[in-house]
């Protein structure tokens, strides 16, 4: 326990905050609303200090006003198409994420951190509409939602240094191909289930296609290191090995919606 609080639903976004202000190095603010910096803000100094995310950072470059006002308005506009697509995941990042740091650095894409918890960092491509935008949030949520299950419940039996070991490398389901630690495997595999259920709300397939396959295969590779999860994390490999091998999106809504999930407390953290 973080803080003493056992909050009901109305006041879980400031107990949320409250809680991850006790492990990160910069506060993130009571409330709900979610704080846009760039790369000149109190988080890139930060990462830049401390080498996180260097090939996002170090490649910055100044932005106008003009750049932070489509930022801001692309952002406002992929939450509300969030939203409209997939309440439930609105919900989830609502809570989940309180700071963007959105910048220039030609390196497309996002960061998250395990001690960073709350914060999404953003270099959109210069392509990028709001789908893009809002896929990036998802992603990098999931992330966060992740590092706060494995910091309450514990995922693995073994520390994060010890499954960059060969022999607990996974296949990626998204460098696919490619064998990584089992942690970063397992969260490659994971985040790649709101983006599928994310574009099929659409009604797009362009990432369904892509990672269907791949999905599959890594699943089948990550069951094979069952026994390095904890009881919780085997919990989650299973539900993700069992969407896997179906891509049941209705069941994925269930997931994400119902109070019977949101109120599960598994009997290994009870």
């Amino acid at each position: 326990m973080l803080t003493d609080e056992t909050p009901d639903a109305a006041k879980l976004p400031a107990a949320y905050r409250r809680a991850i202000n006790t492990l990160r190095p910069l506060p993130a603010d009571i409330g709900d609303q979610i704080n846009v910096t760039y790369e000149d803000g109190d988080w890139a100094d930060y990462c830049l200090s401390h080498g996180i995310f260097a090939h996002i950072f170090d490649g910055a470059t100044p932005s106008d006003q003009a750049a932070r006002e489509r930022w801001d308005a692309n952002i406002g506009a992929a939450l509300d198409h969030l939203q409209g697509v997939s309440p439930g995941l609105y919900r989830m990042v609502r809570l989940l994420v309180t700071d963007i740091v959105v910048l220039n650095s030609g390196a497309d894409g996002g960061g998250s951190a395990s001690q960073m918890p709350g914060v999404v960092v953003m270099s959109p491509g210069p392509e990028w509409e709001v789908p893009q935008y809002a896929e990036c949030i998802v992603h990098e949520a999931m992330h966060l939602n992740l590092f706060i299950a494995d910091a309450v419940y514990g995922t693995f039996i073994l520390p994060s240094s010890d499954l960059e070991a060969d022999e607990h490398r996974a296949l990626s389901a998204v460098k696919i191909g490619q064998r990584r630690p089992l942690d970063k495997a397992f969260h490659a595999a994971v985040v790649t289930v709101p983006l599928m259920y994310l574009q099929h709300q659409r009604g797009t397939t362009t990432l369904i296609d892509l990672y269907a396959d791949s999905l599959r295969d890594a699943c089948l590779d990550l069951a094979t290191h069952r026994h390095t999860f904890t009881d919780y994390g085997a919990m989650l490999l299973d539900a993700l090995c069992e969407f896997a091998g179906s891509i049941d999106f209705a069941h994925v809504a269930e997931t994400i919606t119902d109070p019977a999930y949101a109120g599960y407390r598994p009997a290994v953290a009870a």
